[in-house]
């Protein structure tokens, strides 16, 4: 592959992520870049691993995963997306936001969204690309894209609070039915 379409890979499979870091960025209390770039590093790095994992089961057995990988996905991302609405509402107008989110709630967002780039990596398997360029490059748009959003997010929180919090959700919870539909559908 040359360098345009893995570019355009690389950005395609990291655009659930800005997604969901938008929501991210919302759901906090005036995040600052250290967050930012904690989330991007998260996200990054998970996102340049699966297509190595899904790599790797490309050249073992391709179909076994891809008979359950969306429902993965789906699963998480509807979860985190819920719980994001529930707080949303939940929270009273006065309480405050938290700072940071947690590792285990940022790694889960994260596995939800590279999903895909699972599947992309059996693709890239079969087809003999190379899968330490697409990976790095997957890897490095992301950590770029989620630094983004989850600053954006920041914005969007503090215009328009809770409504951008419950929209990140719904966002989250739209990714993985889409997910889910590009699978079954």
């Amino acid at each position: 592959m040359t360098f345009l379409p893995v570019l355009l890979l690389a950005l395609s499979m990291s655009a659930d992520a800005f997604a969901a870091a938008l929501g991210k960025g919302a759901r906090l209390d005036k995040p600052g870049w250290g967050e930012a770039l904690r989330a991007g590093a998260i996200f990054g790095s998970i996102e340049a691993v699966t297509p190595l994992i899904g790599w790797a089961l490309g050249k073992a057995a391709s179909r076994t995963i891809a008979a359950f990988d969306h429902w993965i996905a789906f699963g998480l991302l509807t979860v985190i997306g819920g719980k994001m609405i529930w707080d949303a509402f939940r929270r009273h107008e006065e309480e405050e936001k938290p700072r940071s989110h947690g590792l285990m709630v940022l790694v889960l967002t994260a596995i939800g969204t590279s999903i895909d780039a699972l599947a992309v990596g059996v693709t890239l398997a079969i087809v003999g690309a190379n899968i330490i360029v697409n990976a790095l490059a997957i890897g490095a748009a992301t950590f770029t894209m989620v630094t983004i959003g989850v600053m954006t997010g920041r914005v969007l929180g503090e215009k328009f609070g809770r409504t951008a919090e419950a929209g990140g959700g719904i966002i989250l919870i739209a990714i993985g039915i889409k997910i889910l539909f590009d699978h079954t559908g």
